[in-house]
């Protein structure tokens, strides 16, 4: 399947990356509005590939993506200096106007996967520029806060990340909930597991997971001005899920109709996703806190989305 890419900076070129080095796409297309840079990163990439797999690569306009089944949204402006989240949100959306509707010219039927921040923000504005039923646009929405949060708490539980099973539920942002209450770490509930390993899992502990979590991206940001590696990983991620109809249990993001009283707001929770896009919507059992907690981020999402004129 060909997966697309518009906007070859930094995060659509680490997902352009990971794609080609996990071999699942058979051909990546790169498309900006920089067109000297989309064919950098594509000639960058396509020089990568012989050690690892048969994925082609390439760039040019919009015609390129003719046939794609995935396309990754990865464009978008910068704020300005004193420009409001209002104004930037607004001015992305004219972006995104022109993005959604050249991307559907060529490829009508493909599932729009937003990598643009604010992601929760924007894949509800693409649902509502495109027309496409939600299941088909998909936001990356907490996939890579869920990473963080298992690979931090298989450090300390000394574990392989990929046996913790917990989410971060809402925003990508800083009202995300991280759903400890029905975390575990194989079959086995996360704080007795800790318990039996001799690892609890104190209230500082949780109180340093979480503020890992949370503020990860600060961290990452003030040392080396962005991330991109671990979106570009969890955005192949949810692409391999896609192609190969695996139906994993992902957390993205979709515009959902109502998420503990909050009515039609894009947010993350738990999703089965496969060749359709998101195939089914999980509900988490959560405890008061955390429902409180997934109700206000859900309201703040909604308040901001329904701010933005399009």
């Amino acid at each position: 399947m060909k997966v697309g890419i518009v906007g070859a900076g930094m995060v659509g070129s680490a997902a352009g990356y990971a794609l080609a080095l996990m071999g699942i796409a058979s051909d990546i297309a790169f498309v900006d509005m920089n067109a000297a840079l989309a064919t950098a990163q594509a000639e960058d990439i396509a020089h990568a590939v012989p050690f690892v797999s048969a994925t082609t690569v390439s760039a040019g306009a919009y015609d390129e993506l003719t046939g794609a089944g995935v396309v990754i949204l990865a464009a978008g402006v910068s704020q300005k200096p004193g420009e409001t989240r209002l104004e930037l949100l607004s001015r992305n959306a004219v972006v995104f106007r022109q993005v959604v509707g050249e991307v559907l010219r060529v490829a009508p039927d493909t599932i729009l996967l937003v990598a643009s921040n604010p992601v929760d923000i924007m894949t509800q504005i693409a649902t509502r520029i495109s027309g496409l039923p939600a299941q088909r646009v998909i936001g990356s929405g907490t996939i890579l806060d869920t990473a963080r949060f298992r690979s931090l708490l298989g450090r300390h539980l000394d574990i392989s990340p990929q046996s913790v099973h917990a989410y971060v539920l809402g925003e990508h942002g800083d009202s995300e909930v991280l759903a400890w209450s029905n975390a575990r770490a194989g079959s086995v509930g996360l704080l007795s597991f800790a318990e039996q390993v001799g690892r609890p899992l104190t209230e500082e502990i949780r109180a340093q997971i979480d503020d890992s979590v949370r503020n990860a991206a600060y961290k990452i940001i003030d040392g080396k001005g962005a991330t991109y590696f671990g979106i570009g990983a969890g955005l192949a991620n949810i692409v391999k899920a896609i192609i190969r109809d695996q139906k994993d249990v992902l957390s993205v993001s979709i515009a959902t109709p109502e998420v503990a009283g909050v009515r039609d707001v894009a947010l993350s929770l738990p999703r089965v996703v496969g060749a359709a896009g998101v195939i089914v919507d999980l509900f988490p059992q959560l405890d008061p806190q955390e429902l409180a907690a997934l109700r206000r981020s859900a309201a703040l999402l909604k308040e901001q989305a329904d701010s933005v004129a399009l």
